[in-house]
Protein backbone atom coordinates (compact mmCIF):
# COMPACT_ATOMS: atom_id res chain seq x y z
CA UNK A 1 0.00 0.00 0.00
CA UNK A 2 2.84 2.40 0.95
CA UNK A 3 4.65 1.97 -2.26
CA UNK A 4 1.24 3.02 -4.20
CA UNK A 5 0.81 5.92 -2.09
CA UNK A 6 4.60 7.06 -3.26
CA UNK A 7 4.08 6.40 -6.77
CA UNK A 8 0.76 8.36 -6.31
CA UNK A 9 2.45 10.93 -4.96
CA UNK A 10 5.15 10.76 -7.90
CA UNK A 11 2.64 10.76 -10.55
CA UNK A 12 0.95 14.20 -8.94
CA UNK A 13 4.05 16.03 -8.66
CA UNK A 14 5.02 14.78 -12.52
CA UNK A 15 1.36 16.40 -13.55
CA UNK A 16 2.46 20.04 -13.04
CA UNK A 17 5.71 19.57 -14.25
CA UNK A 18 4.66 18.59 -17.74
CA UNK A 19 1.80 21.73 -17.58
CA UNK A 20 4.99 23.98 -17.39
CA UNK A 21 6.67 22.81 -20.55
CA UNK A 22 8.09 25.91 -22.62
CA UNK A 23 6.33 26.24 -25.49
CA UNK A 24 7.14 25.62 -28.75
CA UNK A 25 9.73 28.49 -30.43
CA UNK A 26 8.23 30.31 -32.92
CA UNK A 27 8.53 30.03 -36.90
CA UNK A 28 12.01 32.12 -37.55
CA UNK A 29 10.99 35.47 -39.37
CA UNK A 30 12.42 36.66 -42.41
CA UNK A 31 13.95 39.85 -41.89
CA UNK A 32 15.29 38.97 -38.35
CA UNK A 33 16.15 35.72 -38.66
CA UNK A 34 16.83 35.07 -42.10
CA UNK A 35 17.55 37.10 -45.32
CA UNK A 36 16.41 36.11 -48.83
CA UNK A 37 19.95 35.92 -51.04
CA UNK A 38 18.82 37.20 -54.59
CA UNK A 39 20.28 35.10 -57.53
CA UNK A 40 22.02 33.04 -54.40
CA UNK A 41 23.27 29.36 -54.82
CA UNK A 42 25.25 26.81 -53.02
CA UNK A 43 29.07 26.58 -53.08
CA UNK A 44 28.87 23.07 -54.34
CA UNK A 45 25.53 22.32 -55.52
CA UNK A 46 24.15 18.01 -55.02
CA UNK A 47 21.33 16.41 -55.98
CA UNK A 48 18.95 15.59 -53.71
CA UNK A 49 20.47 17.62 -50.89
CA UNK A 50 20.18 20.69 -48.84
CA UNK A 51 23.82 22.65 -48.43
CA UNK A 52 24.03 24.28 -45.20
CA UNK A 53 27.54 25.95 -45.57
CA UNK A 54 29.34 27.65 -42.82
CA UNK A 55 31.85 30.85 -44.26
CA UNK A 56 34.39 30.63 -41.24
CA UNK A 57 37.98 31.98 -40.31
CA UNK A 58 40.61 30.09 -38.12
CA UNK A 59 42.35 33.38 -36.84
CA UNK A 60 38.49 34.61 -35.87
CA UNK A 61 37.76 33.56 -32.25
CA UNK A 62 34.28 33.73 -32.36
CA UNK A 63 34.44 30.94 -34.78
CA UNK A 64 36.84 29.06 -32.29
CA UNK A 65 34.08 29.18 -29.88
CA UNK A 66 31.05 28.69 -31.90
CA UNK A 67 32.71 25.22 -33.41
CA UNK A 68 31.80 23.08 -30.28
CA UNK A 69 28.29 24.02 -30.70
CA UNK A 70 28.21 23.43 -34.63
CA UNK A 71 30.08 20.28 -34.59
CA UNK A 72 27.41 18.07 -32.87
CA UNK A 73 24.60 19.90 -34.61
CA UNK A 74 26.13 19.15 -37.93
CA UNK A 75 25.87 15.60 -36.95
CA UNK A 76 22.20 15.67 -35.97
CA UNK A 77 21.13 16.89 -40.06
CA UNK A 78 18.51 14.50 -41.64
CA UNK A 79 20.24 12.64 -44.63
CA UNK A 80 19.25 15.13 -47.13
CA UNK A 81 20.95 17.40 -45.97
CA UNK A 82 25.09 18.34 -46.65
CA UNK A 83 27.49 20.28 -44.56
CA UNK A 84 30.35 22.44 -45.91
CA UNK A 85 32.98 24.63 -43.99
CA UNK A 86 34.00 27.78 -46.79
CA UNK A 87 36.99 29.63 -45.77
CA UNK A 88 36.98 33.26 -45.76
CA UNK A 89 40.26 35.74 -46.52
CA UNK A 90 38.68 38.89 -45.65
CA UNK A 91 41.66 39.98 -44.26
CA UNK A 92 45.37 39.23 -45.88
CA UNK A 93 46.29 37.49 -42.68
CA UNK A 94 43.27 34.99 -43.25
CA UNK A 95 44.44 33.53 -46.46
CA UNK A 96 47.24 31.58 -45.56
CA UNK A 97 44.72 29.61 -43.33
CA UNK A 98 41.91 29.60 -46.24
CA UNK A 99 44.77 28.21 -48.29
CA UNK A 100 45.93 25.59 -45.66
CA UNK A 101 42.21 24.60 -44.86
CA UNK A 102 41.51 23.58 -49.13
CA UNK A 103 44.85 22.04 -49.16
CA UNK A 104 44.05 19.84 -46.17
CA UNK A 105 41.06 18.80 -48.12
CA UNK A 106 43.28 17.86 -50.53
CA UNK A 107 45.24 15.45 -48.56
CA UNK A 108 41.74 14.12 -46.87
CA UNK A 109 43.19 15.43 -43.37
CA UNK A 110 40.52 18.77 -42.93
CA UNK A 111 38.27 16.91 -41.46
CA UNK A 112 40.17 15.72 -38.68
CA UNK A 113 42.22 18.70 -38.66
CA UNK A 114 39.32 21.43 -38.16
CA UNK A 115 38.94 21.51 -34.38
CA UNK A 116 42.92 20.85 -33.78
CA UNK A 117 43.48 24.09 -36.07
CA UNK A 118 41.09 26.41 -33.97
CA UNK A 119 43.02 24.59 -30.95
CA UNK A 120 46.70 25.63 -31.72
CA UNK A 121 45.81 29.25 -33.07
CA UNK A 122 43.43 29.89 -30.09
CA UNK A 123 44.49 27.74 -27.13
CA UNK A 124 47.69 26.32 -27.45
CA UNK A 125 49.08 29.24 -29.57
CA UNK A 126 51.43 27.07 -31.21
CA UNK A 127 50.54 28.77 -34.49
CA UNK A 128 50.78 32.42 -35.54
CA UNK A 129 47.44 34.31 -36.39
CA UNK A 130 49.43 36.82 -38.10
CA UNK A 131 51.42 36.20 -40.91
CA UNK A 132 51.87 32.89 -40.75
CA UNK A 133 54.13 31.00 -43.57
CA UNK A 134 53.63 27.72 -45.64
CA UNK A 135 56.40 25.94 -43.22
CA UNK A 136 54.67 27.40 -39.99
CA UNK A 137 51.62 26.15 -40.98
CA UNK A 138 53.08 22.67 -42.42
CA UNK A 139 54.14 21.73 -38.72
CA UNK A 140 50.66 21.23 -37.92
CA UNK A 141 49.88 18.91 -40.53
CA UNK A 142 52.60 16.70 -39.55
CA UNK A 143 50.62 15.67 -37.02
CA UNK A 144 48.41 14.09 -39.54
CA UNK A 145 51.50 12.35 -41.25
CA UNK A 146 51.29 15.14 -44.06
CA UNK A 147 55.12 15.91 -45.00
CA UNK A 148 56.09 19.29 -45.10
CA UNK A 149 57.09 19.05 -49.03
CA UNK A 150 53.72 17.54 -49.47
CA UNK A 151 51.42 19.96 -47.96
CA UNK A 152 53.41 22.92 -49.45
CA UNK A 153 52.83 21.22 -52.44
CA UNK A 154 49.28 20.74 -52.25
CA UNK A 155 48.98 24.40 -50.32
CA UNK A 156 50.19 25.99 -53.65
CA UNK A 157 48.24 24.32 -55.85
CA UNK A 158 46.40 25.89 -58.97
CA UNK A 159 43.76 23.52 -57.59
CA UNK A 160 43.55 25.32 -54.27
CA UNK A 161 43.66 28.55 -56.33
CA UNK A 162 40.35 27.55 -58.24
CA UNK A 163 38.94 26.82 -54.88
CA UNK A 164 40.04 30.25 -53.26
CA UNK A 165 38.48 32.10 -56.09
CA UNK A 166 35.17 29.83 -55.39
CA UNK A 167 34.71 30.77 -52.28
CA UNK A 168 35.30 34.55 -52.19
CA UNK A 169 33.16 34.60 -54.94
CA UNK A 170 30.63 32.75 -52.61
CA UNK A 171 31.49 34.99 -50.16
CA UNK A 172 30.46 37.46 -52.24
CA UNK A 173 27.10 36.44 -53.51
CA UNK A 174 25.82 35.73 -50.15
CA UNK A 175 26.66 39.02 -49.54
CA UNK A 176 28.77 37.73 -46.60
CA UNK A 177 30.75 40.27 -44.07
CA UNK A 178 31.46 38.33 -40.82
CA UNK A 179 32.26 34.93 -39.63
CA UNK A 180 30.86 32.84 -38.25
CA UNK A 181 27.95 33.11 -40.88
CA UNK A 182 25.37 30.35 -41.73
CA UNK A 183 23.96 29.78 -46.01
CA UNK A 184 21.47 27.32 -46.44
CA UNK A 185 20.63 25.82 -49.68
CA UNK A 186 22.33 29.03 -51.28
CA UNK A 187 19.66 31.02 -50.93
CA UNK A 188 18.77 31.85 -47.33
CA UNK A 189 21.55 33.55 -45.32
CA UNK A 190 21.15 33.35 -41.36
CA UNK A 191 20.88 36.24 -39.60
CA UNK A 192 19.55 35.65 -36.07
CA UNK A 193 21.07 36.92 -33.06
CA UNK A 194 22.84 34.49 -31.16
CA UNK A 195 24.46 31.05 -31.89
CA UNK A 196 21.26 29.10 -30.48
CA UNK A 197 18.93 31.06 -32.66
CA UNK A 198 21.13 30.42 -35.55
CA UNK A 199 21.40 26.94 -35.44
CA UNK A 200 17.27 27.15 -34.93
CA UNK A 201 17.00 29.08 -37.70
CA UNK A 202 18.49 26.95 -39.91
CA UNK A 203 17.50 23.96 -39.29
CA UNK A 204 13.94 25.28 -39.76
CA UNK A 205 15.02 25.97 -43.10
CA UNK A 206 16.62 23.26 -44.01
CA UNK A 207 13.20 21.25 -43.36
CA UNK A 208 11.51 23.25 -45.21
CA UNK A 209 13.57 22.95 -47.82
CA UNK A 210 13.55 19.30 -47.18
CA UNK A 211 9.75 19.47 -47.38
CA UNK A 212 9.14 21.65 -50.45
CA UNK A 213 11.63 19.14 -52.67
CA UNK A 214 9.32 16.50 -51.78
CA UNK A 215 6.11 17.97 -52.79
CA UNK A 216 7.58 18.64 -56.36
CA UNK A 217 8.51 14.85 -56.62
Amino acid sequence: MTRLLRLAALLLLAIPTASMAAPPAPAPVEGRDYELIEDGRPFQPTPGKVEVAEVFGYTCPHCAHFEPVLAPWVRTLPAQARFVAIPADFQDSWVPYARAYFAAQALGVAQRSHAAMYAALHDERSLPTMDATPEEIATFYQRYGIAPARFAAAYKAPAVDAQMKRAREFVIRSRIDGTPSLVVAGKYRVTASNRDAQLRTARWLVDREIAAAAKRR
